[in-house]
């Protein structure tokens, strides 16, 4: 029960816990000439966030001081609160920051050619800083953008969910089970997308499963169910 209530009342804290984050994070980037202007994207910019969602933060720095940010990223980080831990590839242009009060930042970081009108920045994008008008004129640009899928990703997304098909056949027989529930959930996953590109939506990248079920999700009661059916306990036979 202590367990319990220590975590209760620390997830009662989150949203002021994101709040202090977020004004140490304006306070720092907001005085550093090297910025141009920083949002966010995610939940927090759709407007669907609860207490769980995460800090997912654009940064857009001038060209000759790109290297030198994206290599002292963690190092930036560590500024705006007490990190716990860092998910990070040294040489990726991101990192995510666990603070200790759990709530994480994913801090991107982009040059200005880098940012282009997409899906994402059509309603995606939450701008805190913008000051040479960057990240308004890229969003503006993407507002005519709708989502068709091509014939390529088509034929790419039907090839998958065949491959992952034939897998979870060949390890339940193989005894691999792991292996074969693993493609159970990418076959349950390539139908939700399926249902996404149904309904002109972009589909989440690979075996990522945000807002696929819950109460934010955008699929029918009856979608839900079905996904919920597609699953197995570890017997080859029912796999």
């Amino acid at each position: 029960m202590r367990f319990t209530a220590k975590h209760e009342e620390r997830d009662h804290q989150l949203i002021s816990e994101r709040q202090k984050l977020k004004e140490a994070i304006k306070k720092d980037l907001r005085s550093d000439e090297n910025i141009l202007a920083f949002y966010y994207g995610g939940s927090l910019a759709k407007g669907d966030h609860d207490r769980y969602s995460d800090l997912d933060l654009r940064i857009v720095v001038r060209d000759d001081a790109y290297d030198v940010y994206r290599k002292n990223k963690k190092e930036r980080a560590k500024k705006w609160g007490d990190v716990l831990y860092f998910e990070d590839f040294p040489w990726a242009k991101h990192t995510v920051a666990h603070y200790k009060s759990f709530v994480k930042v994913d801090a991107f970081y982009y040059m200005k050619e880098d940012l282009q009108p997409s899906h994402y920045m059509k309603d995606g994008a939450c701008i805190e800083y913008d000051p040479y008008g960057i990240v308004k004129d890229v969003k503006e640009r993407s507002k005519d953008l709708h989502y068709k899928v091509s014939l390529g990703e088509f034929e790419h997304w039907r090839s998958k969910f065949f491959a992952h098909l034939h897998e979870v056949y060949r390890r339940s027989e193989r005894g691999e089970l792991y292996y074969a529930l693993h493609s159970l959930d990418m076959l349950r996953w390539s139908i939700a997308a399926g249902w996404d590109m149904e309904n002109d939506r972009q589909p989440n990248a690979p075996e990522e499963w945000s807002k696929y079920e819950g109460e934010r999700t955008l699929f029918s009661g009856e979608e839900q169910r079905l996904l919920a059916d597609w699953c197995a306990g570890r017997d080859h036979r029912e796999i």
